[in-house]
């Protein structure tokens, strides 16, 4: 017991830890009454055993909203993705970059007895415990959830995994394009007579993500209301099916079998990506008002009064026929024409870009969507911003 509390002591002082939990309290790390800039979790502290993408990605948006994140990694080795690349920047891969900010890395080994030890140290004076090990492996080791709730009732204990704690595939280790295939998510994307195609980013890993950064959330809460913890079960399958939505229930209801639309809509025409003298532009009608706006600006009204095309159920019956005629309206002027005379239409457009746009597009800028940060061993990056900002009253916009 001495070992232990100089152990967490010793961490203290290093400003790795702050403060004891607490079984009935939210804030850990800060007088209430310092409240003015404060952000949302500032105080909660996070001891995050998560590696690759989902995991790190729910714990990175904990941490933009001010918790404290403790993240365990391997000795020597580290996270999987500190390897994935190019592009490095030096020794750092961006990839690991990308969802690892607002984090403080340790090395433990886990499978050495002294390493479990400290892991149960520091969950005794965190928050929350967030991992992504394959069901029943850190129970192996007396990491598991029951293990931890015995010494720490008051954490809110997270698991990440690929296909939840029980079942036939429970044993499967996570991969996201493993389970967009599962999930359908693979069946419904990609060109409409061409192959099922993979999103361009992890979209499953990433719904999963926030997912779980919500639910865990949710138990801060649910904590502060009983002043105990509780278990999340938090998978890629079941977060991805869940996002299927309209399609899923398509299927569910009517018994309508899904297909791949390429960047079409199977329920609205027209919306779409349209080719250009000079690139994409993709635009929407999603009512009869919207579509004889657009009719209007693409120089073709006779097209808002024939039958085959006055409502959207008729345009989805004959889309074929519709497409064709926009779209060789559409290649015969530049994107940038095409933005201009739909500017103020009230018409959803927009072109599609590349990176180099989307990063020089002025809302982008606007909304604050680049952070440059300073790195210890690379100096100065920048990287996708935080997602949401929270406003105080009082506070200047």
């Amino acid at each position: 017991m001495l070992a232990t509390l100089a152990r967490v002591a010793t961490l203290r002082r290093t400003g790795l830890l702050s403060g004891p939990g607490s079984r009935r309290e939210l804030w850990t790390g800060r007088p209430q009454s310092d409240t003015d800039n404060m952000k949302p979790l500032e105080g909660v502290k996070i001891l995050d055993l998560t590696r690759v993408l989902a995991g790190p990605f729910a714990t990175m948006n904990l941490g933009d909203l001010g918790a404290e994140v403790i993240k365990v990694e391997r000795p020597g080795a580290g996270d999987d993705t500190r390897t994935w690349g190019p592009p490095f920047v030096g020794t750092e891969s961006t990839y690991f970059l990308s969802v690892n900010r607002n984090k403080k890395s340790i090395a433990v080994n886990i499978k050495d007895p002294n390493g479990v030890k400290i892991i149960k140290e520091l969950a005794a004076i965190c928050d929350v415990f967030v991992e992504n090990y394959v069901p029943g492996k850190l129970s192996a080791l007396g990491l598991g959830y029951a293990d931890i709730d015995r010494i720490a009732p008051h954490v809110v204990y997270c698991s990440i995994t690929g296909y939840g704690q029980t079942g036939p595939l429970c044993q499967r280790a996570g991969y996201d394009a493993v389970a967009s295939a599962v999930s359908g998510l693979m069946h419904i994307t990609g060109p409409e007579d061409g192959d099922p195609v993979r999103p361009g980013v992890a979209m499953t890993d990433l719904a999963t993500g926030l997912y779980a950064c919500g639910a865990i959330m949710a138990g801060l809460i649910q904590r502060y209301k009983t002043g105990k913890g509780l278990f999340i079960d938090c998978n890629l399958l079941s977060s991805q099916v869940a996002c299927l939505t309209q399609v899923a229930a398509n299927y569910l209801i009517a018994r309508k079998e899904a297909k791949r639309w390429g960047t079409a809509h199977g329920s609205i025409v027209p919306y779409q990506a349209f080719k250009t003298k000079d690139g994409y532009l993709v635009v929407g009608a999603g009512n009869n008002l919207q579509f004889a706006t657009l009719c209007k600006i693409m120089n073709v009204p006779e097209l808002i009064d024939d039958c085959k095309y006055k409502t959207n159920h008729l345009r989805v019956q004959n889309r074929k026929e519709l497409i064709r005629i926009l779209s060789a309206r559409f290649e015969e002027a530049m994107t940038s024409e095409w933005l201009h005379r739909f500017e103020g239409s009230g018409i959803p457009y927009g072109p599609i870009n590349n990176m180099k746009n989307v990063f020089a597009e002025p809302q982008v800028l606007h909304n604050g969507l680049v952070m440059e940060m300073k790195h210890p061993t690379v100096g100065k990056i920048s990287v996708p911003g935080p997602k949401v900002s929270c406003q105080f009253p009082g506070c200047e916009q």
